[in-house]
């Protein structure tokens, strides 16, 4: 396999360009397998954006020492600042790149070309990736109702550097250090041994909140059922007195971690964890990318199973209205009906329904 008239083996340095924050990093996870996998020699570099937001960790705070990336060039996300751009224009020049693996998500033709002149005068000559033509959008699987996971599209927009499974765990790995698990174990301890369900309410956006009442009564009702299992809650510092709230009713001990662990921190706490309950949300993508089965309070403000947890055994509560696939961050008019319209019995019934699949399985 040469791609592009490349033979991977020689290739010495890859640009990899990705933007967003927790979630479109732990989605691009099997693409970054394959490009390691492709490029095993190769210095490996991302462009990404610094954090447009106080509880959006850098792409770095994800990645961590998993050998998957090894450095990065950081800019402020839509900048027009010529002094930036310049500065950005230089590193890149310093580094190089004979390719760049473009995994950035669907942004129109004219953001695409702009992009591709910009990397061209960066001395790029290769670039595979582009979102363009049937690879700009997510396809339709009508036999399940679904749309491709971004995941899925990503791998394939890059096919010709090889295949690889979505549904195999391994292309999700983080590859946590032995430091970072021995803290997970460490901030465990005081529900050690106990079974335990992780949950993480909290969101960064206003049209993926199901509400603090909603998450208050679910735990209280699924912690009568289970009477011997602790409550673990992950999430942003600002995520802290949510999660409080929501936990109030729990029967069994709870260990609030919110803003007390960094991002990979929280996936190797949440392993051995029964369940993750939450909206749409990064923590959601670090659960299932640990193999939790995942219960969400899921907007329908994009298609359905786009951004779906990856994986098995999963419960997703999506209601379809009149006013989906709106992509609103927040929701005023319709005041978030195809939330508001999942009601705490769902979402029980939800996970009822994977922890007796989960024992059924064997996970």
């Amino acid at each position: 396999m040469k791609p592009l008239g490349l033979n991977p083996q020689n290739v010495n340095r890859v640009l990899i360009y990705r933007l967003g924050s927790l979630g479109d990093t732990v989605v691009a996870l099997p693409a970054l397998h394959l490009v390691a996998r492709t490029f095993p020699n190769a210095r490996r570099l991302m462009l990404t954006n610094f954090p447009v937001h106080a509880k959006a960790p850098a792409a770095s705070a994800i990645i961590g020492e998993s050998d998957l990336v090894h450095g990065y060039i950081s800019y402020p996300v839509g900048t027009r600042n010529l002094l930036e751009l310049t500065r950005v224009w230089q590193s890149i020049r310093r580094f190089r790149p004979e390719i760049l693996i473009y995994l950035v998500k669907p942004r129109g033709d004219r953001v695409v070309n702009r992009d591709v002149r910009f990397f061209k005068l960066c001395g790029i000559k290769r670039i595979t990736g582009l979102p363009i033509r049937e690879l700009a959008e997510p396809l339709y699987l009508p036999d399940s109702d679904m749309w491709e996971h971004e995941s899925e599209r990503l791998l394939r927009t890059i096919r010709e550097l090889g295949e690889s499974d979505i549904e195999d765990l391994k292309n999700w790995d983080l590859r946590l250090t032995d430091t970072e698990q021995n803290k997970a174990r460490q901030l465990l301890s005081p529900i050690s041994g106990q079974p335990f369900i992780a949950c993480g309410p909290g969101t960064k956006m206003q049209a993926k909140d199901w509400g603090k009442e909603n998450w208050r009564q679910l735990l209280t009702r699924l912690g009568a059922v289970l009477p011997g299992h602790a409550l673990l809650l992950v999430g942003a510092k600002e995520d802290s007195s949510v999660s409080d709230y929501s936990a109030v009713g729990w029967q069994g001990p709870v260990l609030n971690l919110c803003g007390q662990v960094t991002p990979r921190e929280t996936a190797a706490v949440m392993m051995g964890a029964e369940l993750f309950l939450g909206p749409d949300s990064g923590p959601m993508h670090l659960a299932a990318a640990q193999g939790v089965p995942c219960i969400i309070a899921f907007a329908s403000r994009d298609r359905r199973g786009y951004w779906f947890p990856v994986g098995k055994h999963h419960q997703v509560v999506y209601h379809t209205m009149d006013c989906s696939l709106c992509r609103l961050e927040i929701c005023i008019r319709q005041k978030k009906k195809c939330l508001t319209s999942i009601s705490v019995d769902e979402m029980l019934q939800a996970a009822l329904l994977a922890m007796e699949h989960k024992e059924i399985v064997g996970l």
